[in-house]
């Protein structure tokens, strides 16, 4: 935490005026462009980039204090190339060890054991660092982009959908969506609203009710991604949309998303602790703890 609120080194390069703030931490990179005014993200968190209650805690200083910088106008998240994940239905974390199998994976969602077997107490600060990460980056004044590099389930698929733009890696084995009834798990209302905001009710009734995970061309047609480009070149299309985006003015930019997603956000705002108390009430049930436990011996029993 400290090192992601430092402002890191400036450096220029020989060839070119550029300046970048760089910052890192054990599980983000943050290269901040003086010049363009646009900050990437690169999420690196062993082995599968889970949201976990200190990766949503680095995520939101880093979000509020690129938020800060007038300097900065421009946010792209990805992942480092070389996360793997072990991949089924659905993507999760099990214990501290990986799975070295293909495909990559953007982020593989909410950390299960931030949620299996702890104290509603903690479950409570868990789901509120959840709210917190979602209520920075739908709201933030920046252009934000995500820039899809592997499958992104569950909480990696809101994430996404809750930044500007999506560009997607055109790879089959890579899948997107809100799959939380897999796992006996009902995505709450503001999840189900940011996906209602992006592909409609209908698919997105379709979508939550069937945990329903997307392959890339499936996810542009129904425009839960907004563009396919080759894996190599996921950073660069983003790099460029980037442009065209931070090409419109800025404070009529700022109004009109402010328009278009205040009333989405004020809804989850008036009901902070309501929704937090609904999920600790959910997650900590004796059925849904069953069925938490089960999923992730199924998955271990995959992995032997």
């Amino acid at each position: 935490l400290l090192s992601c609120s430092s402002h890191g080194r400036l450096c220029a390069s020989s060839t070119s005026i550029t300046q970048r703030n760089n910052s890192s931490s054990a599980k983000l990179i943050v290269d901040h462009d003086q010049t363009t005014g646009v900050a990437v993200m690169h999420m690196q968190s062993p082995p599968v980039n889970s949201l976990s209650l200190d990766f949503l805690t680095e995520i939101c200083i880093t979000l509020e204090k690129l938020e800060m910088d007038k300097g900065c106008r421009g946010l792209i998240i990805t992942s480092v190339p070389s996360a793997y994940v072990a991949t089924m239905q659905i993507i999760v974390v099990v214990g501290n060890s990986s799975v070295n199998s293909q495909p990559k994976v953007f982020s593989a969602g909410l950390d299960i054991l931030e949620m299996y077997g702890k104290s509603p107490e903690h479950c409570g600060e868990f789901w509120k660092a959840v709210q917190e990460m979602w209520l920075k980056l739908y709201g933030s004044n920046m252009v934000t982009i995500a820039a899809i590099n592997g499958s992104s389930p569950a909480g990696g698929c809101l994430m996404s959908i809750s930044c500007d733009y999506r560009i997607m890696a055109d790879n089959p084995r890579y899948s997107i969506g809100l799959n939380e009834t897999k796992l006996g798990i009902v995505a709450p209302f503001w999840f189900k609203d940011t996906m209602v905001n992006t592909v409609g009710h209908r698919n997105t009734e379709m979508s939550l009710e069937l945990g329903l995970l997307y392959k890339p061309a499936e996810a542009l047609k129904i425009g839960l991604v907004d563009q396919l480009v080759p894996e190599d070149q996921v950073l660069s299309a983003a790099t460029q949309t980037m442009t065209n985006w931070l090409a419109i003015p800025e404070h009529a930019r700022q109004i009109t998303k402010s328009m278009m997603r205040k009333p989405t956000i004020e809804k989850l705002r008036s009901n902070r602790e309501a929704d937090i108390q609904n999920f600790v009430s959910f997650i900590t049930k004796e059925s849904i703890q069953k069925s938490l436990r089960m999923y992730m011996e199924m998955l271990k029993q995959k992995k032997a």
